[in-house]
């Protein structure tokens, strides 16, 4: 009499395997010259290029996409949702000035479905180009009794290199300094729990599911560009929090951030869920992006010159507030 296997149990290491062959030809598209591997092993190998730096800081970040997945799987669409785990993670790196060199993902399922994260990798690999971000590795990992089969979770890793000479950190923030916002495609990858509540599963598959599903902008190459022209005194990712939490975080004590309504077009899209959801002011610039999902520091010569390069660079900037003196903070006018 055979005994129980591990495929009985839950869990078919050969179709994991299968998957692993699938993402080979995948990953190659992401390689750069300093990867040293390939995928299958049981680590990455990279050898970063460190000529002309004086002492290379390692920069480092892991995130998520959060409930974005629930209205992926609502829509059976997952070409898109791997370009949101870049993008949250590459952005994290770049806020100091680092260039991301490389990531990894892990994937969590109740039972391994080969098609559908085979979608999702090629969302990674879009982003990871998009990024210029070699996809060195990742983890696959299938667990029956944890999750229930159709439930997944997803997550991302990635590390940059910059200069200690040229790290931003906001310590030469001055008031008086102008707050630039870049514009966001969408949500992005935060406030998906109260967008959900506000939109009925029917109105998500029929008409709200596309803007909902927009991947998040990756502000990474344009902000590298910028940064060989103009001088950027800080930066904030505009994620979980909005703004009154993440940009206080790049702002030194004794100045405070005044943003001003009205200096950009907020996108329908949150308009229709405040709304809804009769949500407060407050609330709502602490949870979503509200069309601005970048935010760069300069000083008030260099505003008007780095809105041009910004334009320049096909991404649309605005003035939206300056630096005071005052408790860090940010208030919003």
């Amino acid at each position: 009499m055979a005994g129980l296997t591990y495929k009985q149990a839950g869990v078919n290491i050969d179709e994991a395997d299968s998957f692993v062959q699938k993402l080979k030809p995948l990953v190659r598209m992401t390689e750069r010259a300093e990867v040293l591997s390939s995928i299958g092993g049981f680590s990455g190998l990279f050898a970063p290029r460190l000529k002309g730096m004086k002492k290379p800081v390692l920069v480092s970040s892991t995130d998520g996409v959060g409930t974005k997945l629930i209205i992926a799987d609502l829509l059976k669409k997952y070409d898109t949702i791997g370009i949101d785990l870049v993008a949250m993670n590459v952005d994290d790196v770049v806020v100091v000035g680092a260039e991301p060199l490389f990531f990894l993902d892990y994937i969590a399922c109740g039972k391994l479905d080969k098609n559908q994260l085979l979608e999702v990798v090629r969302g990674i690999v879009r982003g990871c180009r998009e990024a210029n971000c070699a996809l060195i590795g990742g983890e696959t990992a299938e667990l029956p009794g944890l999750y229930e089969p159709g439930k997944w979770d997803l997550a991302g890793f990635c590390v940059g290199i910059v200069d200690a000479d040229k790290v931003i950190d906001g310590r030469n923030c001055r008031a008086g300094d102008k707050v630039i916002g870049l514009a966001s495609s969408g949500l992005h990858s935060n406030g998906y729990s109260l967008a959900r509540r506000v939109f009925s599963e029917e109105e998500i598959k029929s008409q709200w599911g596309k803007e909902l599903l927009k991947p998040t902008k990756i502000y990474t190459p344009v902000i590298l560009e910028a940064l060989k022209k103009i001088k950027i005194k800080a930066m904030a990712h505009i994620t979980g929090g909005g703004f009154y939490d993440n940009i206080p975080r790049v702002i030194p004590e004794g100045l405070q951030v005044v943003i001003k309504k009205g200096s950009w077009l907020v996108p329908s899209i949150f308009q229709e869920i405040q709304r809804r959801g009769e949500v407060a002011e407050r609330e709502m610039f602490r949870t979503f992006n509200m069309g601005v999902g970048f935010v760069v520091v300069c000083s008030a010569k260099e505003a008007e010159a780095a809105l041009k390069l910004f334009q320049k660079l096909g991404q649309k900037a605005w003035i939206i507030g300056e630096l005071v003196r005052g408790k860090r903070q940010v208030i919003i006018e």
